[in-house]
């Protein structure tokens, strides 16, 4: 069949009384009209109804619900079949007027059927999804089915090849009741002709949905890195709806929150902080598709209990991921001589064991638990090449899964500071004492020409000294260690003592 097989085009609703249109009031008198039928498949024609001016009869398609709209059809000119369609009465229909055994006219009508399909049954219940499906026979009829929301919101909607087109609602609220329409548009040889449907969806505010709990594969107990992108994967089943439940570890069950959840019929809505570090992941995962999984950049804080939730109409199923978050530290004090390496993780009840481990495996380090889910141990300084590389804090899982942070440690080269999740370096000395060394003559020649000025004799020199002893009672310098310690302060230090009545100094110091 195609656009020249018919003359007209309508599509009606499965089970709603349907007029097909045939009138002609210059035919009247002694008319007789045939009803004929070539349904969807169907190489042949079949009578439907056949009337005259004596009597009416029925052919073998024909169904007790046709019959024609007007019993005076001769008076009236109005030939037209009235039926209760069902879907397999969609075809080609034909109206053919004679009159003394001479055709009149004929006009072929093209009957489409729409069957839709609401779920669950009316009234729908508080929270469950709303399933609305429409199916036009025969396709090749249409060029589109869409729907619409109450208040002509546009809904997604999608193409299934059993059920027709499909648009859901998960999650339904009081304030979804009303009318949605189901708009179907039509091949004709008129072009597109668009088709409104109204479909009454009652929701019930009193009844709330039950789902059918199904945990999906078996719960997953792991471990990963601080900042590195971890997969928190879900259910594989193609859903409707995604939620994703969090406990803080080391937490009671009583703490679990929502923090992000996904419609992918009407968009996704986030909550907290916590999800600003969750996404949907991408290939070979789809939300638009209902294939959901995440993928979660953790910081130390975000281990704990994960729960992702995929709703399929009312069927919802589970999957648990434990997750620990492992941390390693690294923090040298000005007033410590000693580097500490921390390693901290979280969700302490499903790890066996925490150590650190030198990258030479012939040396064992000393690590000790300073506090629950920490693990410590020290290095002296300054670094030095025997101490310095990679350290590894590994965290053994009570399943037997081992996850490992690794720290590296390197030689001195640059200002100590405190310094987490990266390599570290020991403080040189500050100021060298080859730099004192050539500013001390300078510093002389200066205070000779200021004692010239004041007409006394510097002919002897100057002896130079330079003070490093901090038990000295008479000696104002600082220890360089204490030097390393405290920020420079800009200021010059000088102790000048008389060796003799001509002697000018015994010692100059910065």
């Amino acid at each position: 069949m195609n656009g020249n097989d018919w003359e007209d085009a309508m599509v009606a609703r499965e089970g709603v009384p349907t007029t097909l249109g045939c009138t002609d009031t210059t035919m009247r008198g002694a008319v007789a009209i045939n009803w004929m039928v070539k349904s969807v498949g169907v190489d042949e024609w079949k009578l439907v109804l056949s009337a005259n001016k004596n009597k009416e009869f029925s052919g073998g398609a024909s169904k007790a619900s046709m019959r024609l709209t007007d019993p005076d059809f001769q008076d009236t000119g109005v030939f037209s079949l009235f039926l209760v369609p069902r879907m397999e009465d969609s075809g080609l229909y034909s109206c053919s007027i004679k009159q003394h055994e001479r055709k009149l006219k004929k006009k072929i009508i093209l009957l489409a059927i729409l069957t839709v399909t609401v779920a669950p049954a009316a009234p729908i219940p508080l929270l469950s999804t709303l399933r609305l499906a429409a199916v036009v026979n025969p396709g090749y009829a249409i060029t589109r089915i869409t729907w619409a929301a109450p208040g002509g919101i546009s809904m997604k909607s999608e193409k299934k090849a059993n059920t027709g087109t499909v648009a859901k609602l998960p999650q339904v609220q009081n304030s979804d009741s009303g009318a949605y329409i189901c708009m179907v548009r039509l091949w004709g040889n008129s072009g597109n002709t668009l088709f409104a449907f109204k479909v009454d969806v009652i929701v019930d505010a009193d009844n709330m949905a039950s789902f059918t709990n199904i945990t999906h594969d078996s719960d997953i107990s792991t471990a990963t890195q601080a900042r590195t992108p971890f997969p928190l994967t879900c259910p594989g089943v193609q859903g409707d709806y995604v939620r994703l439940y969090w406990r803080p570890p080391d937490r009671k069950h009583k703490d679990i929150m929502l923090v992000y959840k996904n419609d992918r019929w009407g968009g996704s809505t986030f909550f907290t902080n916590h999800s600003k570090r969750l996404q949907l992941a991408g290939p070979p995962f789809n939300a638009e598709a209902g294939s959901f999984s995440f993928l979660l950049t953790p910081e130390f804080e975000d281990g704990g209990l994960y729960i992702c939730e995929v709703l399929l109409n009312d069927i919802a199923f589970s999957r648990r991921t434990m997750l620990s978050v492992l941390k390693a530290t690294v923090k040298t004090r000005h007033s410590s001589s000693k580097m500490e390496l921390g390693c901290r993780y979280s969700e302490r009840s499903q790890v066996e064991s925490a150590s650190w481990k030198y990258q030479n495996k012939s040396r064992l380090l000393d690590s000790w638990s300073s506090e629950p889910g920490r693990v410590t141990t020290n290095l002296p300084l300054p670094i030095t090449s025997d101490t310095a590389g990679n350290y590894t804090c590994t965290l053994q899982l009570k399943n037997g899964q081992t996850v490992w942070a690794t720290q590296a440690v390197t030689l001195p080269h640059e200002l100590g500071r405190d310094v987490e999740g990266g390599s570290v370096a020991n403080p040189p000395l500050l100021p060298s004492l080859s730099a004192l060394l050539l500013l001390v003559p300078l510093v002389a020649a200066a205070v000779c020409v200021l004692l010239w000025r004041q007409k006394h004799i510097c002919d002897r020199g100057i002896e130079q000294s330079l003070s490093v002893h901090s038990g000295d009672a008479e000696n104002i310098y600082e220890n360089p260690e204490d030097i390393r310690q405290a920020p420079p302060q800009g200021s010059v230090y000088m102790d000048l003592k008389p060796r003799g009545e001509e002697d000018v100094y015994k010692e100059l110091e910065r």
